[in-house]
């Protein structure tokens, strides 16, 4: 077993200590997945193709002061990197070595393009036949199996374009790659749930997922407007289409998210802003009468909220216990989340990260490695992985 310990020399602990996982995704998706289940204590060895390995280190700006891609620094802690060019005889000997050799294995290649290095499923089940072999594409392995999978590809073609940006405005993609994080996700816990199977019955499996299906499941209520009421979503802006209020609305000085998600939030807001008269009006008197006549209701909210400032509304309507919020940049998010406590911040090897946002009372993440350097230990896997 490859040497899986922090600077401190305590090895991986975790549910999944001992796991090895065999990395061969790049990008995002693959990676954030292998992150997560390498801060459950599994040892994840990262195999990049030579010159300048994984995509995302060449994703800048931005860098670390010393020049390395934040994007790559994102996804990759408590990995080991080995770089192996699956066109030289030996090096691919090493990587089915590896493939033979490990619990997990994960790709995302276009779909068949381990085939032809005799590193598909088939080929690895066929001498590790407890492998979860896990296989991420954009479109499927089907009809789509020749589409490129990029994320804005998908945030397009899902149709989560469409209702993103102002009613009269062009299609916005989502600010973040947020398909690949969906994605990533829902590869994890196909490997954890193939895991249980394995230990229960001895037998792996191969596990899919592509951007595309993830997308429609992410996409929620508004897939199921289509499917289960005929209704093709749009483009509403910061307006939600079932809820009002559910937005930014203007103070005295800004923007402040407002939210009346049910008939009693909506009490609370009315009362505090001091327009107890608005609970008497029958057009506001439920949440689908506040929906079909938000546009009687909107000028009656601003005009209240109009008188103090968004600061000032947030302490009041807080109070209250009416939803608000300002709008955060990223570091102030970032900063909120430490005022509650929350400790976002970690720093294996001294590169700073997010925690991994999930907290267990038995078996806590651990964060031993810092993303590594391209092919930093070649060595180490070489020597564990010959004869």
């Amino acid at each position: 077993m490859i040497d899986d310990r922090d600077d401190d020399g305590n090895r991986a602990t975790g549910p999944l200590a001992g796991v090895v996982v065999a990395d061969f995704s790049r990008i995002l998706a693959g990676p954030y997945a292998t992150m997560l289940l390498g801060d459950l204590g599994a040892t994840v060895i990262k195999v990049e193709g030579p010159g300048t390995g994984d995509d995302t280190r060449t994703w800048v700006p931005p860098t670390t002061a010393d020049g390395v891609a934040t994007y790559y620094l994102a996804i990759n802690r408590n990995k080991h990197s080995i770089v192996l060019d699956l066109a030289d005889p030996a090096d691919l000997a090493l990587a089915h070595r590896l493939a033979a050799r490990a619990d997990v294995m994960i790709e995302n290649f276009k779909p068949g393009g381990l085939s032809r290095f005799g590193l598909d499923h088939g080929s690895v089940a066929a001498v590790n036949p407890g492998v979860v072999y896990c296989s991420i594409s954009g479109f499927g392995s089907a009809g789509g199996a020749s589409l490129p999978g990029y994320d804005l590809l998908v945030q397009a073609m899902s149709g989560l374009m469409s209702v993103t940006g102002e009613t009269d405005g062009s299609p916005l993609r989502a600010g973040v790659a947020v398909f690949d994080v969906i994605t990533g996700l829902h590869a994890a816990v196909a490997i954890l749930a193939a895991l249980r199977h394995r230990d229960a019955t001895g037998q792996g499996q191969r596990v899919e997922t592509n951007l595309l299906s993830a997308a429609l499941s992410g996409l929620v209520n508004q897939t199921s407007a289509v499917l289960a009421g005929g209704v093709v979503p749009r483009r509403l802006g910061n307006a939600h289409p079932s809820l009002f209020p559910y937005e930014p609305l203007p103070t005295g000085d800004g923007d402040l998210i407002v939210i009346a998600a049910n008939d009693n939030q909506f009490r609370r807001l009315a009362t505090a802003i001091g327009a107890a008269e608005l609970l008497d009006d029958p057009r506001f008197g439920s949440m689908g009468e506040r929906n079909a006549h938000r546009d009687a209701l909107r000028p009656l909210l601003l005009e209240r909220l109009a008188t103090r400032t968004a600061h000032e509304w947030f302490e009041v309507l807080t109070a209250a216990g009416v939803p608000c919020g300002p709008i955060n940049s990223v570091d102030e998010g970032i900063a909120l989340a430490q005022r509650l406590g929350l400790d976002p911040v970690v720093e294996p090897g001294g590169v700073p990260g997010l925690r991994n946002p999930v907290t267990y009372s038995a078996t806590p993440p651990s964060y031993r490695r810092p993303p590594p350097a391209l092919d930093a230990d070649s060595a180490a896997i070489r020597s564990w992985l010959t004869p």
